[in-house]
């Protein structure tokens, strides 16, 4: 009897240092995820927040340039989409979009790829004619009715590339 009371102790006794250990490891595991997952969710954070700075100068943000078109009974979501493709029609003119002050060269014109309106009275947009690009800042203006009248405040072109070998 001695020894079954022996015997039962000492598997008692290794059953819980298995126990033990095997908890021990689970909790290592776990706590390992746990910290993957914050510093995941952290990155995640700081992403959000570095696009929310990108998107600083835009008219979905602006409060302001959203309440300008409100408190005109206007709906920006509507107006910006309106805005937008105004801007790019004025592309089928043959000799390339009016707001790009520079001719056609070697015959192809300059015509307006992306946009972004900034707010209720500016755009960005950058604009390009084969090797040549550049950027345009717009001024528009919104007229219930009419179409959007543009002004062209200022325009950058870049110079073409030089190829290296």
């Amino acid at each position: 009897m001695k020894n079954l009371i022996l015997y039962a102790l000492i598997f008692s006794l290794l059953f819980n240092v298995f126990q033990y250990v095997n908890s021990t490891k689970i909790l290592d595991a776990k706590d390992k995820e746990v910290n993957k997952i914050k510093e995941h969710l952290k990155t995640s954070r700081d992403s959000v927040a570095s696009l929310n700075q990108a998107n600083y100068f835009a008219l979905e943000s602006d409060e302001d340039a959203q309440e300008y078109f409100y408190s005109n009974n206007l709906d920006y979501q509507k107006i910006a989409v309106k805005v937008k493709d105004d801007l790019l029609s004025l592309n089928t003119n043959k000799n390339g979009n009016p707001l790009v002050p520079y001719e056609p060269i070697d015959g192809i014109p300059f015509l307006i790829n992306t946009s972004k309106i900034l707010n209720h009275r500016w755009i960005i947009a950058e604009f390009s004619g084969g090797d040549l690009w550049g950027q345009v800042l717009i001024k528009y203006f919104v007229k219930e009715g009419k179409s959007t009248e543009f002004e062209t405040v200022e325009t950058i072109l870049y110079e073409k590339q030089q190829k290296t070998n």
